[in-house]
């Protein structure tokens, strides 16, 4: 089981990155618009970098939805690999089956 600091501030972050997500795709669209002037483009690029670091969406960190492992996760089923087998070992997971040879 991971920390629960560590799965609230992730939590935190998917917040914010939604949160935000509208405002950022804005301002990206502006500051990489070549037509725009130069010094609009640049103002653009000061905003977002004004933003909360946490409101990018690539500092949210996949974790597994049960346990909060990091690690070996499947996104599919947003859970790690442990979780994973342990599932499908009580037979919680359709047509998945323990395999032996």
């Amino acid at each position: 089981m991971a920390k629960k600091s560590a799965v609230n501030k992730n939590l935190k972050r998917r917040r914010m990155a939604q949160q935000y997500a509208a405002r950022r795709a804005r301002l990206k669209a502006t500051a990489r618009d070549r037509s725009l002037p130069p010094e609009e483009r640049f103002q653009a690029y000061l905003k977002l970098a004004a933003l909360p670091r946490n409101s990018a969406a690539v500092r949210i960190r996949n974790r597994c939805e049960l346990t909060g492992r990091p690690r070996g996760f499947y996104r599919k089923l947003r859970v790690s690999r442990i979780a994973l087998r342990e599932l499908a070992s009580i037979g919680q997971i359709p047509g998945m089956v323990k395999s032996s040879w």
